[in-house]
């Protein structure tokens, strides 16, 4: 068995609201609650730290718990809740982003039974296989580098693995066995407690991928192998109208 927690804040430079936004006839944050409801999870509770969001959050039934102000990421308000709740040390949480409305329960699952099944790890992720060389090129397309068991053994916003003998005026002509990075985590409390209190490390604050933080400390991390990537999560407008025109699509083939 496995909780969910999802952290949702209000403040975001380039999509302020943006839980609170509509998506059809509900809020953007009450579709990752469906979603995380229907993936077999024991508990799903919202993380934030705005009244408006509570209020909106109790108003469609889910748990919802006001945190601190001062969280740097989702990762430190999710390990306030796990605290507050006084969870197991090898309970597993897992942390899906309040900007996934598309995020398929059946990967929430597949993150979670993941870890369950080693119990020597400390996390588990997501990867998929990378669709394109622009994709491959795409400093905000995080790659994941894989051992044969799922192991992580990096990410970076590099194309990487670099094909050496498959380059041409310095740009790549081959992206094959590149995985992208899919932003769901799956925690046991132990290690996520952990991790939280240690300060951001020096590869995280080249990269920019709070993940290095683990792997610089020696954790362990596997990696769930997906055929395909979910669809993309919520980070600006044309993200919003995206899913608007996906979801509502959804919707109107299920009411049929």
């Amino acid at each position: 068995m496995f909780h969910i927690i999802i952290p949702a804040r209000f403040s975001a430079s380039r999509l302020p609201g943006k839980p609170l936004l509509s998506i059809g006839d509900r809020p953007l944050l009450q579709w990752v609650w469906q979603s995380a409801r229907a993936s077999g999870a024991l508990s799903v509770t919202i993380a934030t730290d705005d009244a408006r969001i509570a209020e909106v959050a109790r108003g469609f039934g889910a748990e919802c718990m006001m945190t601190s102000m001062l969280h740097n990421s989702g990762t430190d308000r999710i390990a306030e809740v796990v605290r507050a709740k006084h969870f197991a040390a090898d309970d597993i949480v897992v942390n899906l982003q309040g900007d996934e409305p598309m995020m398929p329960p059946v990967v929430v699952g597949e993150v979670a039974a993941a870890l369950q099944a080693r119990p020597s790890v400390d996390m588990a992720s997501a990867v998929a296989p990378i669709g394109s060389l622009e994709e491959f090129l795409d400093p905000a397309c995080v790659k994941a580098l894989r051992a044969r068991d799922g192991a992580a053994l990096y990410f970076s916003r590099a194309p990487v693995p670099w094909p050496r003998d498959q380059v041409e005026a310095g740009r790549p002509l081959s992206f094959a066995g590149a995985w992208r990075h899919i932003g769901i985590y799956a925690y046991r409390v132990r290690s996520l407690l952990q991790f939280s209190a240690w300060p951001p490390t020096p590869l995280e604050e080249t990269e920019k991928l709070e993940q290095l933080r683990a792997l610089e400390h020696g954790m362990s991390i596997h990696l769930v192998a997906l055929t395909e990537p979910p669809p993309a999560g919520v980070d600006t407008p044309e993200d919003l109208q995206r899913v608007r025109t996906l979801l509502t699509a959804v919707s109107t083939q299920a009411q049929r």
